[in-house]
């Protein structure tokens, strides 16, 4: 084989020899990045002992038609764990796998369209009436009135954790998410940090963050210190923790926002890798293209439209370090994301 025809010839064996490498290498990163995601099947172990599904509310103005993406409210509840044991987690303050908690807890509600979103915060001291619980062998946990909230995790795992959020809320949670510390220290990084601003000086012995007031750019580790801070900062409640949570959740949103992640497949990748080694999700998320789609229909958010607010509490009357929630302000709450 000799001349140009030749030449033509091995040119176009060695492009599709590249492009055959370069799809099977996709492939495995795809595979890898899916099977790193962990499923938990809530509805079958729930069943129909829960509250009634919504009624579909698709996007005003007929947006719902013309978008191949879903539009209709959701709810879901997100975590953020320390339930996951190794090096990594132990070197940022998380537990093992016989301490499993759940360290922040969210009800994400999205409107319909998705463009607007309500992001309710449970104290995790909160005290709840604790539903008996289904386990994977079979057996139940007990009820137990007057339980912290952050207790169903422990006992129970991610169904126990629906399950006493909707007991708690009556509403149905459409979507389980949950992120342990290392994952989300390791999306911030893969984001290249956050800009917070933080109102007061922060001195936590205990989550090692010291800040002075005013704007800040964090990396992974800072960032997840300051998603943990309660001591250095207000009374040292859970409740001036959350509100530094609420701060932070938004400069995500605004930093995924900044980033066009389509056009820069090297940190999409990472992104992608970061949050699925560290994610468990019910069945209806626990793939990348489920991931993916749903992102996608988040398109439209932005911090603008989000609003951050906590579940009305006061002191519980016979415990004055745990909350209880304040009545009827709360329902009212949970009544307006059905």
């Amino acid at each position: 084989m000799t001349g140009l025809a030749g030449r033509l010839k091995i040119a176009g064996l060695t492009l599709t020899g590249v492009l055959v490498l370069g799809a099977g290498a996709a492939g495995w990163a795809y595979w890898q990045l899916d099977d790193n995601i962990t499923g938990v099947d809530i509805d079958s172990a729930l069943g129909d002992d829960r509250p009634a599904e919504a009624n579909s509310r698709p996007s005003p103005d007929g947006a719902a038609a013309a978008s191949p993406l879903p539009t209709e409210s959701l709810n879901l509840l997100v975590l953020g764990s320390d339930s996951r044991g190794g090096e990594e987690n132990q070197a940022l303050g998380g537990g093992d796998s016989d301490g499993a908690r759940s360290d922040t807890a969210m009800v994400v509600h999205l409107d319909p369209g998705r463009t607007t979103a309500t992001v309710v915060s449970i104290p995790r001291d909160t005290l709840v009436d604790r539903p008996s619980c289904p386990l994977p062998d079979g057996g139940e946990t007990q009820p137990v009135s007057g339980a912290m909230f952050n207790s169903a995790y422990a006992v129970g795992g991610p169904v126990c954790a629906v399950k006493t959020a909707e007991a708690l809320t009556d509403v149905r949670m459409d979507h389980y998410i949950e992120i342990d510390f290392a994952g989300f220290a390791r999306l911030v990084d893969a984001l290249g940090g956050v800009t917070v601003t933080t109102q007061e000086d922060i001195d936590d012995d205990r989550s090692h963050l010291r800040l002075d007031a005013g704007t800040h750019h964090l990396d992974g580790t800072e960032a997840l210190a300051l998603a943990r801070t309660r001591y250095g900062i207000g009374d040292g409640s859970d409740l001036g923790r959350i509100g530094l949570q609420h701060t932070l959740v938004k400069a995500l949103l605004e930093r995924i926002a900044d980033q066009d992640l389509l056009t820069d497949p090297v940190q999409l990748y990472d992104i992608a890798d970061a949050l699925s080694g560290s994610l468990t999700t019910d069945t209806g998320l626990d793939s990348l293209s489920e991931l993916i789609g749903f992102g996608r229909s988040l398109g439209d958010l932005s911090s603008s439209g989000l609003r951050t607010v906590t579940m009305p509490v006061v002191p519980a009357p016979y415990d004055p370090d745990r909350v209880v929630a304040d009545e009827p302000e709360a329902r009212e709450l949970w009544e307006s994301l059905k």
